[in-house]
């Protein structure tokens, strides 16, 4: 009884000991977020009239981004349906969104000396782009800019990757095919980042990765490492805790190190072994893939066109290449399924084109005749590929910096230091841009008399504009035509459940989060 009344008040002091570690222990870290986040507001509103001429009209601080980050692209076109051009506060310089096309020519053409990507969206980007195309200005801008638009004018390299898209996709033809003779459904968003993937790494690297195929773990690992840290990037732009988080190695950046470090690994295994290939074959002149190229290119300054260097220009061309033909052809049969009008005027056209017959046993027979002349005849597809992007853009928000104060033609005051970023995904649902039916998939609005006709590019935005426009758009609309022509031509494609819509995922490209589950009726017994 003596050692309980000891012991006894011992354990009591202990467990509440225990009990003030663990407020300590929550509460302090609460405290200090508390403290941080009202000192960052406290400096967002100090000395700012949010009501003044110079900010307005002001629709937040950039923390909404934060709140509404799942769905950030219909936060902020709910916005621009009711400003078009619109200010969010932040620390230091504010963020300003635009869907007037007359500010995104200014910024993006007229004044384009004005503006720059900046050192806060070059920070944010570098650890996962480098100093690859899409995050630099100046002279490294310039260098990759004429370099790129070299090789993308070659013959060589149109010739070599049309023979590429041809031979996958009757590929992914026969992996649908599969599916359908099972009666099984199957992800079609996934189909297209793995056939982009192989073609993306053909072309650009000369490899063949077999990533539609199935027999590349490798590729399969790299694609998600890849996809996963273009999210993780993205984040940082709602992130205001990010740097923390870098230097602590601690949530979201250390998922981000893992990936990049997958990523990474992977392509500078790729150059060194293609290095090595080409020393090896010195007398063959005939360099077909991009990274040949480039390295022909370096051999003329090694110290500068290092594997590092190297590294940035192909995973530049990589997110181009892969994830921008897979979104865009991901959300286009998406509509093709919510819109089989649409679906089966495209399936008209293949026929009108290539003939009516379907030969089920002569599929490549079908892929060789997919020539630039008889695409090029195929006004609806372009129409429906074009609409969807006006929709769905591969590149959601985009933007500069501003390096000048500036005024933009609709009288919006910008000031050095701001971010300036027009809303692709945001535009292509304005009235005033698009018209009443502005968020109705209707492929027509871009026909005369069935014959396509293109838009402002800086209306239509989705290629970007001005000096650093899109080097790969018809590269793009090559592959996403091939591929779609190809699939149209034996399947009918339907939603496996026809009442799910798809939304998107967060992130620099527009993926579709999850999956894009379909199911394929060969044309032959389509009725």
């Amino acid at each position: 009884m003596g050692l309980a009344y000891v012991v006894l008040p011992q354990i009591k002091q202990i467990n509440m000991d225990i009990l003030y570690s663990i407020f300590i222990f929550i509460s302090v870290p609460l405290i200090f977020v508390f403290l941080v986040f009202f000192l960052l507001m406290l400096k967002i509103f100090t000395g700012k009239n949010i009501n003044s001429p110079a900010y307005h009209p002001v629709k937040g601080t950039i923390f909404d981004q934060l709140f509404y980050f799942k769905t950030l692209f219909d936060y902020q076109t709910k916005i621009a349906s009711k400003c078009s051009t619109f200010r969010l506060l932040g620390p230091i310089y504010s963020e300003i969104y635009t869907t007037e096309p007359r500010n995104i020519e200014h910024f993006l053409k007229a004044s384009f000396d004005k503006y720059s990507k900046g050192d806060k969206n070059q920070d944010i980007m570098r650890d996962l782009f480098g100093h690859g195309i899409f995050a630099v200005d100046g002279e490294k801008w310039k260098q990759q800019r004429k370099l790129a638009s070299f090789e993308f004018s070659t013959r060589v390299l149109r010739d070599f990757s049309c023979s590429v898209f041809r031979r996958n996709a009757a590929k992914l033809v026969r992996v649908v095919s599969g599916f359908s003779v099972a009666g099984r459904v199957f992800d079609m968003q996934d189909l297209l980042m793995r056939c982009t993937l192989d073609s993306i790494f053909k072309v650009g690297f000369g490899v063949e990765l077999n990533c539609l195929e199935g027999s590349s773990k490798e590729g399969t690992t790299f694609m998600k490492a890849f996809d996963d840290a273009n999210a993780l990037v993205y984040w940082r732009y709602a992130d205001p805790f990010w740097k923390l988080k870098r230097f602590l190695d601690v949530g979201t950046e250390a998922s981000l190190k893992k990936n990049v470090k997958v990523v990474d690994d992977f392509v500078r295994q790729l150059i060194r072994t293609k290095r090595k290939l080409l020393e090896a074959r010195k007398d063959c002149v005939d360099k077909e893939d991009i990274l040949s190229r480039f390295l022909m290119e370096s051999e003329k300054n090694p110290e500068k066109m290092n594997d590092q260097y190297l590294r940035d220009i192909i995973l530049n061309f990589m997110i181009a290449g892969k994830d921008t033909s897979a979104n865009t052809l991901s959300w286009f049969f998406y509509m093709l399924c919510k819109n089989p009008i649409a679906q089966e005027k495209v399936a008209q056209e293949v026929r009108d084109v290539f003939g009516g017959k379907v030969d089920e046993d002569n599929i490549d027979g079908f892929i060789a005749n997919l020539t630039d002349a008889n695409l090029e005849k195929m006004h609806y597809l372009h129409a429906a590929l074009t609409e969807t992007l006006r929709l769905y853009p591969a590149v959601p928000v985009d933007g500069r910096h501003a390096n000048v104060d500036d005024v933009l033609p609709d009288g919006f005051k910008v000031k050095k230091g701001d971010g300036v970023c027009y809303l692709s995904y945001a535009m292509g649902r304005m009235p005033h841009i698009w018209g009443e039916d502005a968020e109705v998939f209707r492929p027509e609005r871009w026909l005369s008399n069935g014959i396509f006709q293109p838009e402002s590019p800086f209306k239509f935005v989705a290629f970007h504009a001005g000096p650093r426009i899109c080097l790969g758009k018809d590269f793009a609309y090559r592959q996403m035509k091939i591929l779609s022509t190809a699939l149209l031509r034996f399947f009918r494609f339907k939603m496996a459940d026809e009442t799910k819509s798809a939304t998107y995922r967060t992130m620099f490209t527009l993926h579709i989060d999850g999956h894009l589950t379909l199911c394929a009726v060969p044309r032959r017994t389509a009725a």
